[in-house]
């Protein structure tokens, strides 16, 4: 009997896990909104049958014209196309119904400017041609639309520049803009199997190298140069810039000799680095956590100023539960270089008496008063909570600052999920991933409530730092630093300034620390390391969030978890329902993302298997292969 009721179980359970966690909105109140949406339209005669008592859908069948429909009787999107209509296009009211994906208007008579197709993020295809929209586009008008794939504006009247956003939606496969006016150069697309046509616009400029796949007849009609067509582009060489350009060479050169003779000299002085045999060895050059023989030697330098004696120097404990010592005992003291960061480098000190701490060396703190800083670590240091890096001492000066805090003897979260591992070495299962986020966000919480006054009271949670202790229980680090970092280093390095609504409306707010967190939690299920916090500046929509939900909006399935996370027996539904937890918690939209009330509350439910009823033929090997598919898309 439980071979034959297990796959039934089985879709049970997809079915519940790849619904939202928010409820669905009744038959009635969709109605309601589409006639609404009806009412902004002119020449709508088309429309007759949407009317009140009827239901727009039988299940996967329309009874309205139009209305293209999902296996539970939801709506997945309109074909409104070839019905003469004109009007308003009203987008607000189309983003309320939560199942839309595709909207199609093709070949009516719409005019005006484009509708603000962001406000439905996430919708999979827009066809607005052969109508007379006209006007600019915005240039981040499809920013966040992770899951578009088809966009068809072609045969209106749009001028300006093709909007940039485009370039960054990761999974488009098709754009069509010809016919139109659009003018300036081509944005360079990479996505990989996408077919455009700009044909016929007032495009100009060289054709991108992400687009040298293309069909020639794309770029027809256009001042374009490059090799598909038969205009190449000209290298303009001016007689007259030729010598200014060799001066300039000359000198560049003979002020790199003379800076190289000084730094042989000095080389030659400088006494041999007494700790240079204690630096940690050379990990994965591919992994990005962990030091290089190059940054080592660049950190040579600093190792040797942390152990150059300072004149009066005094450490200021914050913590009565430590044993006290002396700066001079951490000079004294054998070093291991643990790495360097964007805040500065770290140091293992292994003290004579007493427990091994870390000594974190801050370059970009110089803005900082001395009161200032007094007051926040002192506030820091009296902090207790088990998932939280205690902060035992501090040093002040001018142009240095140092904090020391315990060591960790697992070290980060980063080097178990991204590190090299000795052969046979078993990544972290699930039991213990599931620990360390139930704890990571408990730690996240004790932040919110201790630092109420702070729109990010971590403002820096990665994997990086988050630490684990000699039983893999999770300790935050880093947090709390915003007050006293120069600014403009926190905006070019700090995670939470790589959020959505500082990349793109430059502010922060008291979700920004949800969206690093739902950020951890992708990167602990998949496995994946979200590489653009590696750039500095602003970071955009974070990759890692944009392939999770390219995958699991086209089909939930168990292929989007680490092949590395062990101990999964069973335990598939509430590896789904963490998965579900992260998107909404790194959801773009500030209001529709989770505050951190709810993060806690959902995280705290979760549990390390299901029931057997719900999951015993849902894994049938510890990789998890079963999935349920969604509606496609209409094409």
């Amino acid at each position: 009997m439980g071979s034959k009721k297990g796959p039934y179980w089985c879709m049970l359970l997809i079915f519940y896990v790849s619904l939202p966690l928010t409820f669905v909105l009744s038959d009635t109140n969709e109605i309601t909104k589409l006639i609404k949406f009806k009412e902004s339209l002119v020449n709508a005669e088309a429309l007759n049958d949407w009317v009140q008592n009827v239901e727009p859908c039988n299940l996967d069948k329309a009874n309205w014209t139009g209305v293209i429909c999902r296996k539970d009787g939801s709506v997945f999107g309109l074909q409104l196309e070839n019905m003469g209509l004109s009007g308003l296009i009203d987008m607000d009211t189309l983003a309320e119904l939560p199942h839309i994906r595709t909207l199609s208007f093709a070949n009516n008579t719409f005019g005006g400017t484009m509708p603000d197709v962001s406000k439905v993020r996430l919708l999979r295809g827009i066809y607005l041609s052969k109508n007379n929209f006209s006007g600019m586009i915005r240039d981040d008008m499809f920013v966040g639309m992770s899951s578009m794939r088809r966009v068809e504006l072609q045969n209106n009247k749009f001028t300006g520049r093709i909007p940039g956003s485009l370039t960054g939606l990761s999974i488009l496969v098709k754009l069509q803009i010809q016919d139109n006016q659009f003018e300036g150069e081509i944005p360079d697309f990479k996505q990989e199997n996408l077919k455009v046509n700009f044909a016929n616009n007032r495009l100009s400029g060289p054709i991108p190298p992400g687009l040298r796949n293309q069909d020639p007849s794309s770029f027809a009609g256009n001042s374009v140069c490059g090799l598909l067509v038969t205009n190449p582009c000209k290298i303009s060489r001016k007689k007259h810039t030729q010598k200014p350009l060799i001066v300039t060479i000359a000198i560049i050169g003979a002020i790199a000799i003379i800076l190289a003779s000084i730094l042989i000299l000095r080389t030659k002085r400088r006494p041999e680095n007494e700790y240079k045999n204690h630096q940690t060895k050379t990990l994965n050059k591919n992994n990005p956590y962990r030091t290089s023989t190059k940054e080592m030697q660049t950190n040579s330098d600093e190792e040797e100023t942390y152990k150059r004696p300072q004149n009066g120097g005094k450490l200021q404990f914050v913590r009565s539960d430590r044993g006290r010592f002396e700066l001079q005992d951490l000079l004294r003291a054998s070093a291991e270089v643990l790495g360097g960061g964007s805040f500065g480098s770290s140091y293992k000190a292994a003290l004579l008496d007493g427990p091994a701490v870390v000594v974190k060396r801050f370059k970009e703190m110089n803005n900082v008063r001395k009161e200032e800083f007094y007051v926040h670590m002192t506030r820091l240091g009296r902090f207790s909570h088990p998932n939280l890096l205690p902060l035992v001492a501090f040093y002040y000066k001018k142009d240095e600052k140092l904090l020391i805090t315990d060591f960790a003897e697992n070290g980060s979260l980063a080097s178990h999920l991204h590190g090299k591992r000795k052969p046979n070495e078993p990544g972290l299962d699930w039991p213990t991933r599931l620990n360390i986020i139930k704890g990571v966000t408990q730690g996240l919480d004790y932040l919110y409530k201790q630092l109420s006054h702070l729109s990010i009271p971590h403002g820096h949670l990665k994997s990086s730092n988050v630490l684990l202790d000699k039983a893999f229980n999770p300790l935050l680090a880093d947090y709390a630093l915003v007050p006293v970092v120069n600014r403009h280093h926190a905006r070019d390095f700090m995670v939470a300034y790589k959020s959505p609504e500082f990349t793109y409306h430059d502010r922060i707010t008291n979700k920004t620390d949800v969206w690093c967190l739902g950020i951890l939690i992708l990167e602990m299920l998949t496995g994946k390391f979200p590489a653009n916090y590696l750039k500095q500046g602003k970071g955009g929509s974070s990759d890692l969030e944009t392939w999770v939900n390219s995958v699991v909006r086209e089909e939930w399935t168990g292929e989007v978890f680490d092949k590395d996370m062990k101990g999964t027996r069973n335990s598939e539904g509430e590896m789904f329902k963490l998965l579900k937890i992260g998107m909404s918690c790194c959801e773009w939209n500030i209001e529709r993302r989770w505050d951190l009330k709810m993060a806690v509350e959902k995280i705290g439910e979760l549990k390390e298997k299901g029931s057997d009823e719900e999951s015993s033929s849902c894994v049938s090997d510890e990789s998890g292969s079963s999935r349920a598919m969604t509606d496609n898309e209409f094409s």
